[in-house]
């Protein structure tokens, strides 16, 4: 089993999830975050701490879905390991359905 980021992150990535996870499997792209599933312990700590939701395990539904996205952009973005701020206007985009379709493939940019 691993973790996955989900589409309630798209346009928030919050990042404290990164913060506890004690193997920095978090990668960063420019408005999403995803867990490389290789990586990823399946300890669950990142989970409660994600404020938009949007970290599953990999058993959930929602999850398998996004599971080829985390493997995929893990190998390409580049790897964070701390808490940085999230996107301006994250709040707003909190919770909003339909997102997946302004998933960016840029990496992200917090250093």
């Amino acid at each position: 089993m691993t973790y996955v980021v989900t589409e309630n992150c798209v346009k928030c990535k919050f990042t404290d999830c990164v913060e506890v996870c004690p193997v920095d499997c978090f990668y960063e792209g420019e408005n999403f975050l995803v867990i490389n599933p290789e990586e990823c312990i399946d300890c669950g700590v990142c989970e409660p701490e994600c404020p938009a939701e949007a970290i599953f395990p990999d058993s959930e539904a929602l999850a398998k879905e996004w599971l080829s996205i985390n493997r995929e952009y893990s190998q390409k973005w580049p790897n964070i390991t701390r808490k940085c701020d999230p996107l301006p206007d994250a709040e707003m985009w909190n919770g909003k359905p339909g997102k997946a379709s302004l998933l960016s493939s840029k990496p992200g940019t917090s250093k």
